[in-house]
């Protein structure tokens, strides 16, 4: 009976807005978007392009767009150097990988909980905490270091590699994008799941998580690139080099050089080979997911 409901319903709060197949009447919308997509892609191709430079073309002039002659050696050297502290940077990549998905499967799991408990459930202090979440959506992270980083620190996470996770699991607009989409799930649904004998578990598994696809796939990408491209907590929170991210690790590599002395011109290739690596997985997830993102902009102004 649960499946029958969830597959009755999930197509209607699943379906995205754009036609699956062509026709001859969208030929005007092409005319118009293809000059504009290959415009905005000249940034997608310049960073991959830099990437692959030598180091007579990274300071040609002239600026090339355009790579000439195309090397990995910026790669081969990125991954072959180890940092001040003789960490090597594999470890940094681990590091991000590994936060990056913990801090995605757990913001996830908090985020459509909660919203399951605000939307559909009647308790105490329901309106109050929905409203303290909305306020906190006001302030930007850069308002808040300070009392973050008081309570990491009385929470004893300083230097640890949890540090890079918990704070991550607090994040309003997350809570607040699926709540309002669960709002739109009839209760009449959940009443006859209950009245065949499902728990609350088997509800939130069973129909409220396959027809909220769309909004986990936002939150996703929303918590994806703000943990994989966050230097800010192994610079605040971590002295342990071996404990810190990839996204850290980028930021030293050209102010190093010029501190120190060090090749700029070498410096400069290996923040070339990074930056690519920083933005691939920001791509391809949102590549991935993007239809699902469609989905969810079309129905956050739509009511069941």
């Amino acid at each position: 009976m649960l499946r029958r409901l969830s597959t009755r319903y999930s197509g209607v709060y699943n379906r995205g807005m754009n036609p699956r197949g062509f026709h001859v009447s969208q030929l005007k919308f092409y005319v118009l978007l293809a000059p504009l997509a290959a415009f905005m892609l000249l940034p997608v191709v310049f960073i991959i392009a830099t990437a692959f430079k030598p180091p007579d073309e990274l300071f040609a002039y002239p600026p090339r767009f355009w790579v000439i002659n195309p090397t990995f050696k910026n790669f081969t050297d990125l991954f072959t150097k180890m940092s001040t502290s003789g960490v090597p940077v594999s470890r940094y990549l681990f590091n991000s990988v590994l936060v990056t998905a913990a801090t995605v499967a757990a913001s996830i799991a908090v985020s459509t909980t909660a919203a399951y408990a605000l939307s559909k459930k009647r308790f105490r202090l329901k309106q109050a905490l929905f409203a303290i979440n909305t306020v906190a959506l006001m302030f930007v992270p850069i308002a808040v270091t300070i009392p973050r980083f008081l309570i990491v620190q009385r929470l004893g996470l300083l230097d640890s590699f949890w540090v890079h996770i918990l704070p991550g699991l607090a994040m309003p607009v997350g809570l607040f994008l699926i709540k309002q989409f669960i709002d739109g799930i009839p209760d009449e649904v959940l009443e006859a799941a209950q009245i065949d004998g499902a728990s609350d578990v088997a509800v939130y598994w069973e129909i409220i998580l396959p027809m909220i696809r769309p909004a986990i796939a936002t939150i996703a990408i929303l918590t994806f690139q703000a943990t994989w491209n966050n230097a800010d907590i192994s610079t605040l929170y971590v002295n342990t080099e071996s404990l810190k991210t990839f996204a850290f690790y980028l930021t030293t590599l050209t102010s190093t050089a010029a501190t120190t002395g060090a090749n700029t011109v070498a410096g400069q290739g290996l923040a070339a080979a990074a930056s690519l690596i920083m933005f691939l997985p920001n791509l391809f997830v949102f590549i991935l997911l993007q239809s699902q993102v469609m989905s969810t902009m079309s129905h956050s102004g739509l009511k069941g």
